[in-house]
């Protein structure tokens, strides 16, 4: 038995989850999100619980089981608080600002970059330099800041560029003769 598949999910009163057949929906506060389940793996829902269980016991069920409870527990809790990723830009002359469903970077190269989010996913700046994204779908604002990150990866000499707000940059000492004073 997967020891994360076996825990129930217990779903507030704000969410709303329907079963249909193959398709579990989840509906809330911050959205609606969707989810179609695999035939390895049956749903039931009791009261305010939803208990994931699989349908034999052969491999692929067993890899879907605890993978399918925290896909369907990450829809509940989306649905009900929201996922938040934050993003900070290091550099000079580097910031963001949002107009409407746009973000406008200026990264340091000669054009500034406009980047289109997704439907679902809302973002708000802090003093120029510090992007937090929110959103119902844990996958998405994931791959969203991801995709963002992509535009100026942090580099290892000096830490320009947007990273994560959790990130350590590993920083590189530089030239060593430089350091020595060597000419």
């Amino acid at each position: 038995m997967s020891r994360i598949g076996k825990l129930p999910i217990n779903v507030p009163q704000a969410v709303k989850l329907t079963l249909d057949g193959a398709l579990v929906k989840a509906a809330g506060p911050q959205g609606s999100l969707e989810l179609h389940l695999r035939p390895e793996i049956k749903v039931e829902l009791k009261g305010g619980v939803l208990e994931v269980m699989r349908a034999d016991d052969s491999r692929m069920s067993r890899s879907l089981h605890g993978l399918t409870r925290t896909l369907i527990s990450n829809m509940v809790k989306g649905v009900s608080e929201g996922f938040e990723k934050r993003l900070d830009i290091v550099g000079v002359g580097y910031k963001a600002d949002v107009q409407g469903s746009v973000v406008n970077l200026a990264l340091g190269y000669s054009h500034p970059v406009k980047y289109d989010l997704p439907k679902g996913v809302t973002a708000t700046v802090d003093k120029q330099t510090a992007i937090l994204l929110k959103g119902p779908d844990k996958q998405l604002i994931g791959q969203v800041a991801a995709n963002i990150r992509s535009l100026r990866p942090p580099e290892p000499y000096k830490g320009k560029g947007i990273k994560y707000s959790d990130e350590v940059i590993r920083r590189k000492a530089g030239k060593a003769g430089k350091a020595s004073g060597a000419k």
